[in-house]
């Protein structure tokens, strides 16, 4: 392994996510998939199912995009404190903090967890969207 491969892995093995990050990106995968399945399951699980799968999803919503409200706040916050867009415009040199700001910004950022839920929300839309055509058209379920 060249120098430089092993230095950016090194790197980027400290953009390790908290476990409250993991937790939420779960509640969020959750309440996705909770949501998503209501069209589709309805009429197998009836009208208690329906509601227990609604409450999770929008539960779920709630708690995942407040803890995302707080990540980006944080950010914002961080940012400001640190004159990090002025340190930048102006061509400033950077002190060892603000590299590490915004090292820790960056690696916030690149989380794949974001990538994984957006693929998530999509796909089971789609998946969602088509079935419940597929009832509603009398093509599937009867």
């Amino acid at each position: 392994m060249s120098t430089e491969k092993f230095i950016k892995s090194d790197i980027y093995k400290r953009c390790k996510d908290s476990t409250a990050a993991l937790v939420f990106f779960i509640i969020g995968l959750i309440a996705t998939i909770s949501i998503r399945a209501i069209g589709v399951v309805a009429n197998i699980v009836g009208e208690i199912g329906t509601k227990i799968l609604w409450y999770i999803g929008v539960v779920g919503f709630l708690l995942f995009f407040i803890y995302k409200y707080n990540i980006e706040k944080r950010r914002r916050k961080i940012i400001f404190e640190n004159a990090i867009l002025e340190k930048i415009s102006i061509n400033s040199e950077l002190e060892q903090k603000d590299k590490e700001v915004l090292g820790s910004l960056i690696c916030s950022l690149i989380s794949t967890k974001d990538a994984i839920n957006y693929f998530v929300i999509f796909f089971t839309s789609a998946i969602s969207l088509v079935i419940a055509l597929l009832y509603d058209l009398g093509m599937i379920g009867g």
